[in-house]
């Protein structure tokens, strides 16, 4: 919207400021920020009156975790509205990039909303079918890799990049949206069953976006792109700003999110978290570089499998609660001491991925 005042830089000097990424960019993390601050109070008092109860907490889970009971959930509301308003003000609205991250982005936050709404309705830890849900997510995730397809260079657009190596290039063709619903998806997913302690996944997607914006802009620009020796994604610079407004509206939610949590993101959120920085990593072409970036939520979700193939075949329990939190809650790490050290890991993770684009 604002980006359009750049047709009238030539009347008015000053207006080409909205030309530059980075002062959008920093345009959306204020305004994301902003939006989820002031309404985010109103939002958490309606949720809690209409939930009444608040999110069911799991039977099997750590015992500490009964003290949570009678918490809002859906905050993922909170960080949508403030993630849309700050796109739609500051993004290029030209640019297809921008639409098929905004649509990845809040249809899975409408299939997480629907399964947050069936958990408090029907007061349980489960929501709708678990196979109806996943095939929801594997079409949007196929529907928007066939267009970031359509929207890229014929031949690269379709093609896997290998971090470490400036020149290989593995094509895919047709098997590269079945790539991009694994990224995506994967990552929806992956955030999702991170999300289990106050604070544990909001600050690492933050991480991630912050990680990914930088890895956009630099994409998207051809003259950093030749200096790094990475690939260029004409368009792709956009996603910065997006990025942004992850980043804002994170950073409104973790300050009603953070210990003791006045409201959980719930699948609304998570889900659609990690869904956009799949859809960006698909986009810019850095999808394994997302595995490292995220890898703590790679970590949380083997932790399941393991756990789950384990107990299947032998009988036998790998970790003492999954996903891999729970674990070291069992232990008796307090759930604060295990937030903050898997923020840590999770820095330095976003370090490794940044390693990647010089290193080749």
């Amino acid at each position: 919207m604002l980006y359009e005042l750049v047709n009238f830089s030539d009347q008015l000097g000053p207006l080409n400021v909205f030309r530059y990424i980075t002062f959008r960019t920093g345009g959306a993390i204020f305004t994301a920020l902003l939006f989820v601050m002031l309404f985010g109070p109103a939002m958490i008092n309606v949720l809690r009156v209409k939930q009444g109860k608040g999110q069911p907490i799991r039977a099997d889970g750590p015992q500490t975790h009964l003290a949570k009971a009678g918490t809002p959930t859906m905050g993922g509301l909170m960080i949508l509205l403030g993630f849309l308003v700050a796109t739609l003000f500051w993004a290029n609205l030209q640019n297809i990039y921008v639409w098929i991250v905004i649509f990845v982005t809040l249809t899975y936050g409408g299939i997480g909303f629907y399964d947050d709404f069936l958990k408090v309705k029907k007061r349980t830890s489960s929501g709708f079918s678990s196979r109806f849900r996943l095939s929801l997510e594997v079409l949007v995730a196929a529907i928007a890799t066939y267009f970031i397809i359509q929207a890229g260079t014929p031949g690269f657009s379709d093609a896997l990049t290998v971090p470490f190596f400036k020149n290989v290039v593995i094509p895919l063709g047709l098997f590269f949206v079945f790539f991009g619903v694994l990224v995506i998806a994967g990552a929806g997913n992956a955030v999702n069953l991170t999300d289990g302690l106050d604070g544990l996944a909001i600050v690492p997607v933050m991480i991630a976006a912050a990680t990914f914006g930088l890895i956009a802009y630099l994409s998207g620009n051809v003259k950093f792109a030749s200096y790094l020796q990475i690939h260029y994604v004409a368009g792709s610079g956009e996603l910065a700003v997006l990025c942004g407004a992850l980043i804002g509206a994170g950073l409104g939610f973790l300050w009603f999110n953070a210990p003791p949590a006045m409201i959980f993101m719930g699948d609304t959120g998570s889900l659609a978290l990690g869904g956009a920085l799949g859809a960006i990593a698909v986009a810019t072409k850095h999808e394994i570089v997302l595995a490292i970036v995220g890898g703590l939520f790679v970590l949380e979700t083997l932790s399941v499998i393991i756990q789950v193939a384990s107990f299947k075949l032998t009988g036998k329990r790998v970790f003492r609660m999954a996903p891999l939190h729970h674990h070291f809650e069992q232990k008796g790490w307090k759930e604060s001491t295990v937030v903050v050290r898997f923020w840590i890991i999770s820095v330095i993770l976003a370090l490794i991925g940044l390693a990647t684009l010089k290193l080749r």
